[in-house]
């Protein structure tokens, strides 16, 4: 009987090791901790559970994917098989893996943003403002001759 395939979310509880077989086949692991949660009917509250720690085996590209990809405290989305059950640890072989988006944008190496994106938005500087027109002189409103005089003259 096959080994029935599983999706598991959980966050990297180390970092990524890395190593290459004999034929150059890439091939890493990594912890990853799910802690589930229930919710208690009593307090009206959601609990965590008791955390189930899974050890991943990933190979090939996607191994190298995730070394580069993965690090501490990342949260993941994995699809794998459990191949083992050993000191309360479950072995899983990993086919697919994806970061969650809960709590973090992820950019693809198509979808970086551009240098421009990352600028802060400064808005164009402001028109100066336009004069207010006087009144011409001798006209209701208008100041006193002299008052121009002497603005005229930058008030020596």
């Amino acid at each position: 009987m096959a080994p029935s395939v599983t999706h598991v979310t959980g966050t990297i509880s180390r970092d990524v090791e890395v190593r290459f077989t004999q034929d150059g086949i890439a091939v890493c692991r990594f912890r990853l901790t799910e802690t589930p949660t229930h919710w208690d009917t009593a307090t009206r509250k959601w609990r965590d559970g008791a955390p189930i720690t899974y050890i991943c085996t990933a190979w090939r590209d996607l191994a190298r994917n995730a070394a580069e990809s993965l690090v501490d405290g990342v949260t993941v989305l994995a699809k794998g098989r459990i191949t083992e059950i050993r000191d309360n640890s479950l072995y899983l072989s990993v086919d697919d893996l994806g970061i969650s988006l809960r709590r973090r944008i992820a950019y693809t190496e198509t979808s970086l943003p551009s240098p421009i994106a990352a600028r802060p938005y400064t808005p164009p500087p402001a028109p100066p403002p336009a004069p207010v027109p006087q009144p011409a002189a001798g006209q209701p409103g208008s100041p006193p001759a002299w008052w121009q005089e002497k603005r005229a003259t930058r008030w020596s």
